[in-house]
Protein backbone atom coordinates (compact mmCIF):
# COMPACT_ATOMS: atom_id res chain seq x y z
CA UNK A 1 0.00 0.00 0.00
CA UNK A 2 2.43 2.40 -1.45
CA UNK A 3 0.11 5.13 -2.92
CA UNK A 4 0.45 3.17 -6.33
CA UNK A 5 -2.97 1.86 -7.96
CA UNK A 6 -3.94 -1.58 -5.94
CA UNK A 7 -4.22 -4.21 -8.86
CA UNK A 8 -5.89 -7.41 -8.35
CA UNK A 9 -3.13 -9.96 -6.64
CA UNK A 10 -2.65 -7.27 -4.20
CA UNK A 11 -6.05 -6.37 -3.57
CA UNK A 12 -7.07 -10.17 -3.03
CA UNK A 13 -4.08 -10.64 -0.49
CA UNK A 14 -5.09 -7.57 1.38
CA UNK A 15 -8.66 -8.91 1.60
CA UNK A 16 -8.08 -12.52 3.17
CA UNK A 17 -4.86 -11.86 4.82
CA UNK A 18 -4.20 -8.50 6.08
CA UNK A 19 -4.68 -7.35 10.19
CA UNK A 20 -7.90 -5.70 10.30
CA UNK A 21 -6.93 -3.01 12.36
CA UNK A 22 -4.30 -2.23 9.66
CA UNK A 23 -6.51 -2.86 6.47
CA UNK A 24 -8.82 0.30 8.07
CA UNK A 25 -5.84 2.56 9.20
CA UNK A 26 -5.06 2.50 5.39
CA UNK A 27 -8.84 2.80 4.18
CA UNK A 28 -8.71 5.85 6.51
CA UNK A 29 -5.67 7.43 5.26
CA UNK A 30 -7.58 7.12 1.50
CA UNK A 31 -10.72 8.65 3.39
CA UNK A 32 -8.49 11.81 5.20
CA UNK A 33 -6.63 12.43 1.50
CA UNK A 34 -9.86 12.71 -0.05
CA UNK A 35 -11.75 14.49 2.51
CA UNK A 36 -9.56 16.25 4.37
CA UNK A 37 -12.28 18.63 6.32
CA UNK A 38 -13.52 15.64 8.66
CA UNK A 39 -17.40 16.14 6.82
CA UNK A 40 -19.44 13.01 6.90
CA UNK A 41 -22.64 13.93 4.39
CA UNK A 42 -26.02 12.63 4.41
CA UNK A 43 -29.14 12.86 2.22
CA UNK A 44 -32.70 13.28 3.57
CA UNK A 45 -34.79 11.07 1.24
CA UNK A 46 -37.42 8.73 1.44
CA UNK A 47 -37.55 5.02 -0.30
CA UNK A 48 -40.93 4.09 -2.23
CA UNK A 49 -41.37 0.83 -2.98
CA UNK A 50 -43.91 1.53 -6.02
CA UNK A 51 -44.52 -2.26 -6.41
CA UNK A 52 -43.27 -5.47 -4.86
CA UNK A 53 -44.66 -7.95 -7.71
CA UNK A 54 -41.71 -9.16 -9.47
CA UNK A 55 -41.30 -12.26 -12.11
CA UNK A 56 -37.65 -12.00 -11.30
CA UNK A 57 -38.04 -13.89 -7.87
CA UNK A 58 -34.34 -13.85 -6.54
CA UNK A 59 -33.22 -16.61 -4.02
CA UNK A 60 -31.94 -13.47 -1.82
CA UNK A 61 -34.90 -11.60 -1.38
CA UNK A 62 -37.68 -11.87 1.28
CA UNK A 63 -39.98 -8.77 -0.65
CA UNK A 64 -41.03 -9.78 -3.79
CA UNK A 65 -44.68 -11.27 -4.17
CA UNK A 66 -46.34 -12.62 -7.31
CA UNK A 67 -48.79 -11.03 -9.32
CA UNK A 68 -52.44 -12.43 -7.79
CA UNK A 69 -50.92 -12.83 -4.15
CA UNK A 70 -52.86 -11.11 -2.02
CA UNK A 71 -50.09 -8.64 -0.38
CA UNK A 72 -49.07 -8.05 -3.97
CA UNK A 73 -49.29 -4.44 -4.50
CA UNK A 74 -48.78 -1.44 -6.82
CA UNK A 75 -48.86 2.01 -5.16
CA UNK A 76 -51.58 4.88 -6.39
CA UNK A 77 -50.09 7.87 -7.62
CA UNK A 78 -51.74 10.16 -5.03
CA UNK A 79 -50.42 7.47 -2.27
CA UNK A 80 -46.87 8.20 -4.22
CA UNK A 81 -47.92 11.79 -3.64
CA UNK A 82 -48.84 11.82 -0.08
CA UNK A 83 -44.87 10.11 0.72
CA UNK A 84 -43.28 12.53 -1.37
CA UNK A 85 -45.46 15.26 0.24
CA UNK A 86 -44.35 14.33 3.87
CA UNK A 87 -40.87 13.60 2.65
CA UNK A 88 -40.64 17.94 1.00
CA UNK A 89 -42.21 18.60 4.99
CA UNK A 90 -39.19 17.10 6.54
CA UNK A 91 -36.90 18.92 4.27
CA UNK A 92 -35.97 15.67 2.14
CA UNK A 93 -34.56 16.39 -1.50
CA UNK A 94 -34.27 12.66 -2.99
CA UNK A 95 -36.76 10.14 -3.74
CA UNK A 96 -35.58 6.50 -4.11
CA UNK A 97 -38.10 5.25 -6.01
CA UNK A 98 -37.49 1.08 -7.07
CA UNK A 99 -39.91 -2.17 -7.11
CA UNK A 100 -40.41 -5.03 -8.32
CA UNK A 101 -40.41 -6.10 -12.04
CA UNK A 102 -43.78 -5.98 -12.89
CA UNK A 103 -44.61 -7.74 -15.69
CA UNK A 104 -47.35 -5.47 -16.78
CA UNK A 105 -46.00 -2.36 -16.30
CA UNK A 106 -44.68 -0.51 -19.62
CA UNK A 107 -42.35 2.43 -20.23
CA UNK A 108 -45.51 4.65 -20.57
CA UNK A 109 -46.79 4.16 -17.19
CA UNK A 110 -43.02 4.72 -15.86
CA UNK A 111 -43.03 8.38 -18.12
CA UNK A 112 -46.38 9.12 -16.44
CA UNK A 113 -45.39 8.80 -13.01
CA UNK A 114 -42.14 10.63 -13.36
CA UNK A 115 -43.61 13.63 -15.02
CA UNK A 116 -46.46 13.37 -12.35
CA UNK A 117 -44.38 14.01 -9.73
CA UNK A 118 -41.65 16.09 -11.56
CA UNK A 119 -45.60 18.93 -11.79
CA UNK A 120 -45.98 18.98 -7.96
CA UNK A 121 -42.77 18.00 -6.36
CA UNK A 122 -38.88 20.01 -6.67
CA UNK A 123 -37.10 16.88 -5.57
CA UNK A 124 -34.58 14.78 -7.58
CA UNK A 125 -35.73 11.27 -8.80
CA UNK A 126 -32.68 8.84 -7.93
CA UNK A 127 -34.75 5.89 -9.35
CA UNK A 128 -35.09 2.83 -11.11
CA UNK A 129 -32.23 0.44 -11.35
CA UNK A 130 -30.72 -1.20 -14.03
CA UNK A 131 -32.66 -4.55 -13.55
CA UNK A 132 -35.54 -2.30 -13.61
CA UNK A 133 -34.63 0.02 -17.02
CA UNK A 134 -33.48 -4.09 -18.45
CA UNK A 135 -37.03 -5.08 -17.61
CA UNK A 136 -38.73 -2.17 -18.34
CA UNK A 137 -37.12 -1.94 -22.08
CA UNK A 138 -38.20 -5.84 -22.38
CA UNK A 139 -41.58 -5.13 -22.27
CA UNK A 140 -41.92 -2.28 -23.63
CA UNK A 141 -39.93 -3.38 -26.52
CA UNK A 142 -37.35 -0.90 -26.53
CA UNK A 143 -33.77 -0.70 -26.37
CA UNK A 144 -32.34 0.12 -23.06
CA UNK A 145 -30.45 3.36 -24.33
CA UNK A 146 -33.83 4.59 -25.77
CA UNK A 147 -35.40 3.41 -22.56
CA UNK A 148 -33.06 5.91 -20.94
CA UNK A 149 -33.44 8.11 -23.03
CA UNK A 150 -37.41 8.52 -22.18
CA UNK A 151 -37.01 8.15 -18.83
CA UNK A 152 -34.79 11.04 -18.31
CA UNK A 153 -36.72 13.47 -20.82
CA UNK A 154 -39.84 12.17 -18.46
CA UNK A 155 -37.76 13.61 -15.15
CA UNK A 156 -35.56 10.73 -14.21
CA UNK A 157 -32.60 12.70 -12.53
CA UNK A 158 -30.05 9.87 -11.85
CA UNK A 159 -30.00 5.91 -11.33
CA UNK A 160 -29.01 3.76 -8.41
CA UNK A 161 -26.65 0.85 -8.12
CA UNK A 162 -29.16 -1.67 -6.98
CA UNK A 163 -29.15 -4.85 -8.81
CA UNK A 164 -25.49 -5.09 -8.83
CA UNK A 165 -25.60 -7.92 -5.84
CA UNK A 166 -21.76 -9.10 -7.37
CA UNK A 167 -21.42 -8.86 -10.44
CA UNK A 168 -20.00 -12.44 -11.22
CA UNK A 169 -22.59 -14.51 -13.87
CA UNK A 170 -21.57 -17.93 -11.82
CA UNK A 171 -23.22 -16.32 -8.72
CA UNK A 172 -26.03 -14.48 -10.33
CA UNK A 173 -26.89 -17.55 -12.12
CA UNK A 174 -27.40 -19.41 -8.57
CA UNK A 175 -28.97 -16.79 -6.79
CA UNK A 176 -30.96 -14.30 -9.30
CA UNK A 177 -31.01 -16.06 -12.55
CA UNK A 178 -33.72 -14.12 -14.29
CA UNK A 179 -32.23 -10.76 -13.13
CA UNK A 180 -30.06 -8.83 -15.90
CA UNK A 181 -26.75 -9.97 -16.34
CA UNK A 182 -23.59 -8.60 -15.25
CA UNK A 183 -22.99 -7.17 -18.39
CA UNK A 184 -26.61 -5.71 -18.76
CA UNK A 185 -26.11 -3.70 -15.00
CA UNK A 186 -22.56 -2.88 -16.90
CA UNK A 187 -24.39 -1.86 -20.14
CA UNK A 188 -27.26 0.37 -18.06
CA UNK A 189 -25.13 2.32 -15.86
CA UNK A 190 -22.48 3.26 -19.33
CA UNK A 191 -25.24 4.64 -21.12
CA UNK A 192 -27.15 6.18 -18.70
CA UNK A 193 -23.59 8.04 -17.77
CA UNK A 194 -23.56 9.21 -21.55
CA UNK A 195 -26.85 10.67 -21.16
CA UNK A 196 -25.36 13.02 -18.37
CA UNK A 197 -27.32 10.74 -16.00
CA UNK A 198 -25.07 10.21 -12.74
CA UNK A 199 -25.65 6.74 -11.25
CA UNK A 200 -24.35 5.03 -7.76
CA UNK A 201 -22.79 1.60 -7.60
CA UNK A 202 -23.44 -1.06 -5.21
CA UNK A 203 -22.37 -4.34 -4.08
CA UNK A 204 -24.63 -6.40 -1.94
CA UNK A 205 -22.51 -9.51 -0.32
CA UNK A 206 -22.64 -12.86 1.28
CA UNK A 207 -24.43 -14.72 -0.25
CA UNK A 208 -22.67 -17.36 -2.17
CA UNK A 209 -19.95 -14.85 -3.39
CA UNK A 210 -15.99 -15.23 -2.61
CA UNK A 211 -13.88 -12.45 -1.89
CA UNK A 212 -12.08 -13.26 -5.32
CA UNK A 213 -15.25 -12.41 -6.87
CA UNK A 214 -16.08 -9.35 -4.46
CA UNK A 215 -12.83 -8.00 -5.76
CA UNK A 216 -13.42 -8.49 -9.37
CA UNK A 217 -16.48 -6.70 -8.59
CA UNK A 218 -14.83 -3.63 -7.50
CA UNK A 219 -12.73 -3.84 -10.44
CA UNK A 220 -15.31 -3.82 -12.78
CA UNK A 221 -16.78 -0.64 -11.23
CA UNK A 222 -13.14 1.01 -11.22
CA UNK A 223 -12.31 0.54 -15.46
CA UNK A 224 -16.23 1.85 -16.29
CA UNK A 225 -15.37 4.45 -13.55
CA UNK A 226 -12.40 5.07 -15.56
CA UNK A 227 -14.04 5.38 -19.05
CA UNK A 228 -17.20 7.45 -18.00
CA UNK A 229 -16.44 9.40 -14.53
CA UNK A 230 -20.29 8.81 -13.85
CA UNK A 231 -20.50 6.82 -10.59
CA UNK A 232 -20.85 9.19 -7.46
CA UNK A 233 -20.56 6.74 -5.19
CA UNK A 234 -19.97 3.41 -4.09
CA UNK A 235 -22.35 1.19 -1.35
CA UNK A 236 -21.11 -2.01 -0.32
CA UNK A 237 -23.76 -4.28 1.85
CA UNK A 238 -24.31 -7.38 3.26
CA UNK A 239 -26.72 -10.08 2.21
CA UNK A 240 -29.56 -10.37 4.95
CA UNK A 241 -30.94 -14.01 4.83
CA UNK A 242 -33.56 -13.48 7.19
CA UNK A 243 -37.25 -14.81 5.27
CA UNK A 244 -35.46 -15.45 2.15
CA UNK A 245 -34.92 -18.84 0.34
CA UNK A 246 -31.51 -18.97 1.29
CA UNK A 247 -32.20 -18.33 5.06
CA UNK A 248 -29.87 -21.04 6.03
CA UNK A 249 -26.89 -19.32 5.66
CA UNK A 250 -25.35 -17.19 7.84
CA UNK A 251 -25.28 -13.63 8.21
CA UNK A 252 -22.26 -11.64 7.44
CA UNK A 253 -21.43 -9.96 10.92
CA UNK A 254 -19.60 -6.52 11.11
CA UNK A 255 -15.70 -7.90 10.69
CA UNK A 256 -16.27 -8.40 7.08
CA UNK A 257 -18.36 -5.63 6.60
CA UNK A 258 -15.53 -3.71 7.47
CA UNK A 259 -12.99 -5.68 5.90
CA UNK A 260 -15.11 -5.15 2.74
CA UNK A 261 -15.63 -1.87 2.98
CA UNK A 262 -12.30 -0.78 3.68
CA UNK A 263 -10.73 -2.67 0.12
CA UNK A 264 -13.81 -1.12 -1.52
CA UNK A 265 -11.87 2.28 -0.04
CA UNK A 266 -8.51 1.00 -1.03
CA UNK A 267 -9.38 -0.60 -4.49
CA UNK A 268 -11.79 2.67 -5.75
CA UNK A 269 -9.57 5.41 -6.06
CA UNK A 270 -11.26 6.74 -8.50
CA UNK A 271 -15.10 7.18 -7.00
CA UNK A 272 -15.10 9.52 -4.39
CA UNK A 273 -17.79 8.71 -2.07
CA UNK A 274 -18.18 5.43 -0.45
CA UNK A 275 -21.36 5.22 1.67
CA UNK A 276 -21.75 3.33 5.15
CA UNK A 277 -24.24 0.62 5.29
CA UNK A 278 -26.27 1.46 8.98
CA UNK A 279 -29.68 -0.05 7.39
CA UNK A 280 -27.74 -3.19 7.90
CA UNK A 281 -25.30 -3.15 10.24
CA UNK A 282 -26.73 -0.51 12.83
CA UNK A 283 -25.80 2.39 14.34
CA UNK A 284 -22.32 1.52 15.69
CA UNK A 285 -20.97 -0.38 13.25
CA UNK A 286 -21.65 2.37 10.82
CA UNK A 287 -19.25 4.88 13.51
CA UNK A 288 -16.80 2.32 12.69
CA UNK A 289 -16.88 2.47 8.94
CA UNK A 290 -16.57 6.20 9.43
CA UNK A 291 -12.56 5.16 9.87
CA UNK A 292 -12.57 2.10 7.93
CA UNK A 293 -12.83 4.35 4.45
CA UNK A 294 -16.50 5.74 4.35
CA UNK A 295 -17.29 9.22 4.23
CA UNK A 296 -20.91 9.53 3.75
CA UNK A 297 -24.10 7.73 6.12
CA UNK A 298 -26.19 7.29 3.43
CA UNK A 299 -29.43 8.07 4.01
CA UNK A 300 -32.37 8.96 6.63
CA UNK A 301 -34.68 6.67 4.67
CA UNK A 302 -37.95 7.72 5.87
CA UNK A 303 -39.29 4.72 4.56
CA UNK A 304 -37.45 1.43 3.95
CA UNK A 305 -39.27 -2.26 2.78
CA UNK A 306 -36.89 -4.71 1.03
CA UNK A 307 -34.43 -5.14 3.82
CA UNK A 308 -36.74 -4.78 6.86
CA UNK A 309 -38.47 -7.77 4.87
CA UNK A 310 -35.21 -9.88 5.89
CA UNK A 311 -36.17 -8.63 9.62
CA UNK A 312 -33.78 -5.88 9.70
CA UNK A 313 -34.73 -2.58 11.28
CA UNK A 314 -32.81 -0.30 11.72
CA UNK A 315 -33.77 3.39 12.03
CA UNK A 316 -32.44 6.76 11.68
CA UNK A 317 -34.15 9.93 11.47
CA UNK A 318 -32.36 13.15 10.39
CA UNK A 319 -31.33 14.39 14.01
CA UNK A 320 -30.38 10.52 14.95
CA UNK A 321 -28.18 10.28 12.15
CA UNK A 322 -26.68 13.56 12.47
CA UNK A 323 -25.92 12.92 16.27
CA UNK A 324 -24.41 9.58 15.33
CA UNK A 325 -21.75 11.34 12.56
CA UNK A 326 -20.58 14.02 15.39
CA UNK A 327 -20.33 11.43 18.04
CA UNK A 328 -18.03 10.14 15.87
CA UNK A 329 -15.90 12.98 15.72
CA UNK A 330 -17.15 14.38 12.55
CA UNK A 331 -18.91 17.56 11.26
CA UNK A 332 -22.48 16.50 9.72
CA UNK A 333 -23.75 18.06 6.82
CA UNK A 334 -26.48 17.12 4.71
CA UNK A 335 -26.05 17.03 0.74
CA UNK A 336 -27.88 16.36 -2.67
CA UNK A 337 -27.95 13.52 -4.57
CA UNK A 338 -24.73 14.77 -6.91
CA UNK A 339 -23.57 15.13 -3.38
CA UNK A 340 -23.52 18.91 -3.27
CA UNK A 341 -24.10 20.24 0.64
CA UNK A 342 -26.62 21.79 1.58
CA UNK A 343 -27.01 24.70 4.01
CA UNK A 344 -23.23 25.29 4.09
Amino acid sequence: MGGGRLERDELLELYEHANLLSLGDAADRVRQRMHPDRVVTYVVDRNINYTNVCVSRCRFCAFYRDEGHPEAYVLGFDTIAEKIRALCDAGGTQVLMQGGLHPSLTIEYFEHLLRFIKQRFAVQLHSLSPPEIVHIAGVSGLNTADTLRRLRDAGLDSLPGGGAEVLSDRVRQAVSPAKCSAGEWHTVMEQAHALGMPTTATMMFGHGDSPADRVDHLLAVRALQDRTGGFTAFIPWTFQPANTAMAHRPTLGGHEYLRTLAISRLALDNVRNIQASWVTQGAKVAQLALRFGANDMGSTMMEENVVRAAGVSFRLDRRGISSLITAAGFAARQRDTRYRRIGG
